[in-house]
């Protein structure tokens, strides 16, 4: 894997005679006349790729850039190909689209999830009507009209996994939409589990510096001929040079999602023992894989953790106020350490019942030292639970 991280997309690099992937902003290209010009125009706006000695005809229908990054996503998904655009958003809107205009309204999917999708979804903008079920029921809530099944493990905001073959046995021959974001092609590869859609909003891990967005699914040649169209006819392309910072993050992803893994297992187990939290979802914890994921399904826990806050909202709020090494901010998977309140922010559009706790806050574990970071969230979390350690010495014996 990090080999396929430093060498993908960077093919015929060494034989134009640059090292590097060059940013091409052009627009539009030049066209060798009015025949040739049109049979390239139709053949990408269709969906088709670029094919050699054609023109690229308009940024919207093709851009080279944008092809190595999708080139290299596809191969550390050990996909056929890869669609990008400019946001996760984007590229889940593509799949809906797409889903829906081939007669295919209906679709299942799994809660939690992250807002944003909830959002959509249920909402049914994209014309799609939706059944919420879990795992367990996929098979149940199939039915005719159903064109896509979609969940994300380790789910946002509080990391639940899902057993993505036990989803696709179910599921049949309804194409199942994995959101991969927060493990990684690093960690979970879920083509290899039978899915037929990888999505990932790029501006997280892959990026990995907070400074690019962008979103990317990784699929079959089918399903990215009918993504590019939707792209080509939608206008939601990835730009030139987010597509140069993504790219060029893929080059590191393995070691910064594996040392920002060691750090939030270490912080995990530490964090569980303070009086203040009343729980800490994290995968890697004892109980909180009860079906053997991990080993067989992901190759680790990841580097988020959900906190469980004692006291709800006005303590969790306490607590992310208090906290000055880790930023408050929502995204996650960057070099430095996020929190934030997913009730409040990212799961706010979500229908109440289905809504995060509101004494729940997610932690984005970064590149700092760990003993930076423990000493960071341990003070801010005995500023919470003052009140609570008064309290517990007041009801002890006293000697």
């Amino acid at each position: 894997m990090e080999t396929i991280a430093v060498h993908a997309g960077m093919e015929g690099l060494t034989d134009s005679g640059s090292h590097v992937p060059t940013i091409d902003l052009s627009t539009t290209n030049p066209l060798p006349d009015v025949e040739a010009g049109g049979d390239s125009y139709e053949n990408l706006a269709t969906g088709g790729e670029l094919i050699p000695g054609q023109s690229a005809v308009y940024q919207r229908l093709w851009q080279p850039g944008v092809a190595r990054f999708e080139t290299a996503i596809a191969a550390m998904e050990h996909a056929d190909s890869a669609v990008a655009f400019a946001s996760g958003m984007a590229a889940l809107s593509a799949c809906l689209i797409a889903t829906v205009t081939a007669g295919k309204s209906h679709i299942v999917a799994l809660r939690p999830i992250y807002g944003g999708t909830d959002h959509v979804l249920d909402n049914g903008l994209l014309g799609t009507e939706i059944t919420w079920c879990d795992a367990s029921e996929v098979a149940a809530a199939i039915r005719p009209n159903t064109g896509l099944v979609v969940l994300e493990t380790p789910a946002n905001p509080t990391l639940e996994l899902v057993d993505i073959r036990r989803v696709v046995d179910q599921a049949g021959t309804v194409p199942v939409l994995v959101d991969n974001t927060f493990a990684t092609p690093v960690l979970q590869r879920p083509l290899e589990h039978g899915a037929t859609l990888v999505m990932h909003s790029a501006t997280k891990y892959i990026g990995g510096h907070g400074d690019a967005m962008g979103g990317v699914v990784a699929t079959n040649a089918e399903w990215s001929v009918r993504l590019r169209q939707v792209r080509a006819l939608t206008g939601g392309l990835l730009n030139p040079f987010a597509a140069y910072l993504l790219h060029r993050g893929i080059r590191t992803l393995p070691l910064r999602v594996l040392a920002q893994q060691a750090t939030a297992e270490d912080l995990a187990q530490r964090l569980a023992t303070h009086p203040s939290v009343a729980n800490v979802h994290y995968p890697g914890l004892p109980g909180q894989d009860p079906e053997g994921l991990i080993g067989r399904q992901l190759d680790g826990p990841g580097s988020l953790i959900a906190l469980e806050i004692v006291g709800g909202y006005e303590a969790a709020a306490r607590f992310i106020a208090a906290c000055t090494l880790v930023t408050h901010a929502v995204s996650l998977g960057g070099v430095d350490s996020l929190v934030q309140h997913p009730a409040s922010l990212t799961h706010r559009p979500v229908a109440p019942h289905a809504r995060p706790g509101g004494g729940i806050v997610r932690l984005s574990i970064g590149l700092e030292h760990v003993e930076d970071l423990a000493d960071d969230l341990f003070a801010a979390l005995d500023q919470v639970c003052t009140p609570v350690t008064e309290t517990i010495r007041e009801l002890q014996p006293h000697n």
